[in-house]
């Protein structure tokens, strides 16, 4: 990793210097590369248009040849196996065509070789190069190659008359082939013209990198003149963020005129946030990871009875009295990070001990890092005075209603044992008497049942939560309650419910209750539903009641809990008061969906789990 680290520090570290090094890589490398490839390019492109000039001569000398070598010496009447004679002979005869290609293409040398006489036939301009006639190419010599593959080649390299390009295409005849015609060039004049080429590009390439390096000095000057005035302005605006930055022409300048705006957006922002903080009814206060108080609104100071300035900067612990024993939410936030809301407290204040609720959570910086914490403070003080008001006028008002039920069902008993016992009085009958006195007894059994019931509701015990498994108890009441009548109770138990934390004979009473409203609401004929289910959030049993019956008119519908109410003759109107205070005891629901005509539901939600802690 040490060479990284040192191309690092190697780096400007202004953005100046990195810009003048990038452009100096956007200049100097693609110029240079462009140079090389076209000198390269220009390199190819000439020996390319040399060798197809080269193999153009070629192929005319190949086609003054006619048939071949052995058609010539026939005409010259030359013997067979007499090799220097048919050298001279073919030379004679190809001479003045070689000399005459080369003197229309000066600089290039031509000629023929024949693979059967093994020889050079001619090589023009002859009067160069004659003496080369009739020798024989090395054994290195790129031409053994051509006769051997019957393929045409292109070499650079020093041959027979020095450093020259040479094009040599086969002769091909009747199928086979009979020697090669040469055609090349020498080097130095392909060089000559690859040099002149090589100058121009160079001279080129260096005037586009010293343009380019000049016109980013010039760029780069600028552009850092501009970044130094945005730095400076940004600068100021850290004391002062309506200090707007002059923005410099070009994109330089959208950027200050975006984060002049930007600046505006925080200076609103800022400017709201403290309108809210100030009108808000609620106190805030916040504190620094160290618990020092850094902010607190005009509500807080004037709920807490302290002052802005006398109090930031102090602990916050200073806030309240030191032998309160308060455990503070937003000290707890502070240091452990959990999140507090809605948490009623009383807070001992300096002046007083004010009842709050509170909610606390961890303050972060833009990086998500904790920098303190914040409290909102709701006072509570006068809303409790308040609520304790109408508590006690909702229980007086239930008081003053339980008594005026209370009075009428114990005065329908009193006025029948008055009556009778008026009439007993003046009779000495027995007869009279024995016939009377059980109905005076059962008037008295039934204020004696009325007040029962009435202890029972005013006295609820805590229930005793055991598991219990609610289809067997259902099972077992409405096997109880269904001796009573001749309806049909159909049972639907859930397969697999779980056993409940429960009073299960708190739960049996309900059942019954419920089972015996239905029962007197449905015909001797009718039919009861009770069915077991199990929550959508499987933290709850459900326990549906339904009958066919008459059901209940809208308007007594949000009565049917009261205690008294009922609309059966002979009701005390504590049935369902007692079963709704036995499942609210259970931290559960009950409800009541009725249609008149049609028949009624009451759907019980009993917990899985209870806290066995909590009290009814």
């Amino acid at each position: 990793m040490w060479p990284l680290d040192w191309i690092r520090r190697s780096l400007p570290s202004t953005l100046r210097g990195k810009l003048l090094l990038v452009s100096l890589a956007v200049v100097v490398l693609p110029i240079s590369l462009t140079g090389y490839l076209l000198e390269r390019e220009g390199r190819q492109a000439l020996v390319r248009e040399k060798s197809e000039k080269l193999f153009g001569l070629t192929r005319l000398l190949d086609a003054h040849l006619g048939p071949g070598f052995d058609s010539l010496l026939t005409d010259a009447g030359v013997a067979a196996g007499d090799r220097d004679a048919a050298i001279r002979a073919l030379s004679g005869r190809l001479t003045p065509f070689t000399d005459m290609v080369a003197g229309a293409n000066p600089g290039v040398g031509v000629g023929y070789y024949s693979k059967a006489l093994n020889a050079i036939i001619t090589y023009g301009p002859s009067r160069d190069y004659s003496a080369t006639v009739g020798t024989t190419i090395p054994p290195e010599h790129p031409g053994w190659h051509v006769l051997e593959s019957g393929r045409q080649a292109v070499e650079s390299g020093r041959q027979v008359r020095g450093f020259i390009l040479n094009a040599m295409l086969p002769i091909l005849r009747d199928g086979g082939v009979i020697g090669y015609i040469w055609a090349n060039e020498l080097s130095d004049d392909v060089e000559r013209q690859a040099a002149a080429m090589d100058r121009a590009v160079l001279t080129v390439s260096l005037g586009g990198i010293l343009l380019g390096l000049v016109l980013t000095q010039v760029l780069t000057r600028g552009v850092g003149r501009d970044i130094r005035q945005i730095i400076d302005g940004l600068l100021r605006m850290r004391s002062d963020l309506g200090d707007a930055i002059r923005p410099p022409p070009g994109e330089v300048g959208a950027i200050a005129v975006e984060v002049n705006a930007m600046a505006r957006a925080l200076l609103d922002a800022k400017s709201l946030t403290e309108n809210i903080l100030h009108s808000i009814a609620d106190g805030v206060i916040a504190v620094d990871r160290a618990g020092q108080v850094t902010a607190l609104n005009p509500a807080a100071e004037a709920m807490i009875g302290v002052n802005a300035a006398e109090v930031i900067g102090r602990p916050y612990e200073s806030l309240f009295k030191p032998d309160g024993r308060f455990a503070s939410p937003l000290l707890d936030t502070l240091k452990t990070g959990r999140q507090h809301v809605g948490v009623a407290l009383d807070f001992p204040g300096t002046r007083q001990t004010l009842h709050l609720t509170v909610s606390s959570s961890v303050l972060r910086d833009s990086h998500g890092e904790a920098i303190g914490a914040v409290v909102v403070l709701k006072d509570l003080t006068e809303q409790q005075r308040l609520r304790t008001q109408i508590m006690r006028a909702d229980r007086l008002a239930a008081l003053g209603e339980l008594v005026a039920g209370l009075a009428h069902e114990v005065r329908n008993p009193l006025t029948s044992i008055r009556g009778f016992m008026q009439f007993l009085e003046s009779s000495d009958d027995v007869a009279e008497w024995q016939r009377y006195a059980p109905l005076i007894v059962r008037q008295v059994d039934s204020l004696n049942r009325l007040v029962t019931e009435l202890l029972e509701f005013g006295r609820p015990r805590p229930p005793a939560f055991l598991p219990v498994q609610l289809n067997d108890l259902i099972r077992e009441v409405s096997l109880l309650a269904g001796r009573r009548s001749n309806a049909r109770i159909a049972l639907h138990p859930a397969p697999g419910l779980p056993l409940v934390e429960a009073d299960g004979e708190a739960l049996k009473q309900v059942m019954l209750n419920l089972i015996i409203n239905a029962v007197q609401a449905t015909s001797e004929t009718g039919g009861i539903a009770i069915a077991t289910a199990m929550a959508a959030d499987g933290r709850e049993a459900v326990v549906t009641v339904s009958d066919d019956g008459e059901g209940i008119a809208p308007e007594n519908l949000d009565k049917v809990f009261d205690p008294f109410f009922s609309t059966k003759p002979q009701g005390t109107g504590l049935g369902l008061a007692m079963a709704h205070r036995i499942v609210d005891a259970h931290h559960g629901t009950i409800a009541i969906a009725s249609v008149p005509g049609a028949g009624t539901t009451v759907t019980l939600r009993i917990p899985i789990l209870h806290n066995r802690t909590v009290d009814a």
